[in-house]
């Protein structure tokens, strides 16, 4: 008797989705075509189609999925048993944290230069920001501006972009982070 032929690993949407996130990565949307992703995971490129209908969908789901993993950072804070004051260092500093725990999400979240991709996300983006902006204000008393809680957002958001572009990982610039997020708060607590 034969030994049993192997068969492959179930080709999921999750499998797909983190080698093609490795391939935009490294190369770029444009330069990755779904025949590379399918060659990648070892399967002909119908499967993927079996999936997600195009680029652009494939690309849509794994950013509807990272804007998921950061709002789920803002509401488990939220949650928190922490004075009013904490939760709002812990929210700004958890944004931070977020954004370099997983460079290459953020990256994709909202660094990425595409048309193609911008034209296929639109409300995720817009969804997370308004989350934010509400507890700010919720934490605030409605004491701070629309335009006050975009530049705290922007503050947050050139942190994160001026860190992910060197090697330093969270950790290593945890003291600086904190730093920013009191500087940050210093004029709202007046």
């Amino acid at each position: 008797m034969s030994p049993r032929k192997q068969v492959p690993e179930e080709l999921s949407r999750e499998k797909i989705m983190d080698v093609a996130h490795e391939l935009f990565v490294q190369k770029g949307y444009q330069h990755v075509s779904m025949r590379q992703i399918a060659k990648e995971l070892n399967y002909s490129h119908g499967s993927i189609y079996y999936h997600f209908k195009n680029k652009a969908d494939l690309f849509y789901a794994m950013v509807v999925k990272d804007f998921h993993m950061l709002n789920g950072v803002l509401l488990r804070i939220m949650e928190q048993e922490l004075n009013t004051v904490e939760k709002l260092k812990a929210i700004l500093l958890g944004y931070i944290e977020f954004g370099l725990e997983n460079k290459s999400h953020y990256e994709l979240m909202f660094l990425i230069n595409d048309e193609e991709v911008k034209s296929c996300i639109q409300t995720e983006p817009l969804e997370s920001y308004e989350m934010f902006a509400n507890s700010i204000s919720q934490l605030t008393n409605n004491k701070i501006s629309i335009q006050d809680i975009w530049s705290i957002f922007l503050s947050l958001h050139g942190f994160v972009t001026h860190y992910c572009r060197s090697d330093q990982t969270y950790m290593e610039v945890k003291q600086l982070a904190k730093l920013h997020v009191e500087y940050i708060v210093k004029p709202i607590l007046v």
